[in-house]
């Protein structure tokens, strides 16, 4: 047999694979620190030499707010396509293929727990599901969340992360907004507390509302808070934008946030504003006791 009609061993077999496993380390955008997933899990996902702030999902904040094990509340709600809405592809098949490779039903969690001892309402947006979009399914779980914090007299913490409205719900989307709002000025009546958490990235129609209603606004440290993102800005206005606009620290310079806290300080912040502002419980009423007759 010739020597070229010999079967060879295809090189890649020869080679020896590599014994270390993928996905344990990740690099730092901001400082480009090679960082070992353990140790950046251990700092809450801020890197620990420049203190960037990665994204972080729904569960670990979660995770990270509440002191131990926490009820979640609407878990099995989803939308169902209310327009019909068809672009690049059926939004009922992009639907599908997030809640599969998310886990999840829609972009928020809401649950209930404590947070340094305070039982607390707490919804988290998901950016990873759709952008962290608000749709109808997000409008009335957080909705659900503040009307069961006003059942149970509890306050209510919301942590943003979206892009805004769903545009393939429509006009449904926007609703959301006033809904929300409107929940949160019957919490306000109630004299009941509302922390709102504003993380990479807010904005759109969230910010335009329930983002921005917080009796404390707190934020991460340069997390994009805005309306319209500042490309826009600069194409319609035709001028350069400042460094740093829409970013927390130039939102808190301007009077937007009242705090800007290290996600590793942040429950410890948002445990203070709760015991500032959650109503101490009202005395049970001492009844009279019964006057004594004098005696004759």
């Amino acid at each position: 047999m010739a020597w070229f009609k010999k079967v060879r061993k295809p090189i890649e077999q020869n080679k020896k694979e590599s014994r270390v496993p993928e996905g344990l380390w990740v690099k730092c955008p901001s400082c480009n620190e090679v960082i070992y997933n353990k140790d950046l899990a251990a700092t809450l996902s801020v890197c620990p030499k420049c203190a960037h702030h990665f994204r972080i999902g729904a569960a670990e904040r979660l995770r990270m707010l509440f002191d131990d094990d926490w009820q979640e509340y609407d878990a099995g709600l989803r939308s169902t396509d209310p327009l019909k809405f068809v672009d690049t592809k059926p939004y009922r098949k992009r639907l599908d293929s997030t809640i599969a490779s998310t886990g999840m039903q829609d972009a928020v969690l809401c649950a209930t727990g404590r947070i340094d001892g305070i039982e607390t309402s707490v919804a988290a947006m998901e950016y990873a599901f759709i952008g962290g979009s608000m749709g109808v399914v997000v409008g009335e779980k957080i909705t659900r969340a503040i009307e069961r914090a006003l059942e149970r007299r509890l306050p209510v913490v919301i942590v943003s992360s979206s892009g805004g409205a769903r545009m393939m719900e429509g006009a449904l989307s926007l609703m959301q907004m006033a809904k929300i709002s409107a929940a949160l000025a019957r919490l306000d009546r109630a004299r009941l507390p509302y922390i709102s958490v504003l993380t990479d990235p807010t904005t759109g129609g969230v910010t335009a509302s329930f983002a921005m209603l917080g009796d404390v606004n707190i934020a991460e440290p340069k997390a994009l808070i805005g309306f319209a993102g500042p490309r826009v800005i600069e194409q319609t206005i035709r001028q350069k934008l400042p460094e740093g606009f829409q970013r927390s620290e130039f939102l808190l310079e301007h009077g937007m946030l009242d705090l800007v806290v290290d996600r590793r300080e942040l429950k410890a912040a948002i445990a203070r504003a709760l015991r500032f502002a959650t109503p101490a419980e009202q005395p049970a009423a001492i009844e009279a006791e019964p006057a004594v007759a004098p005696q004759s």
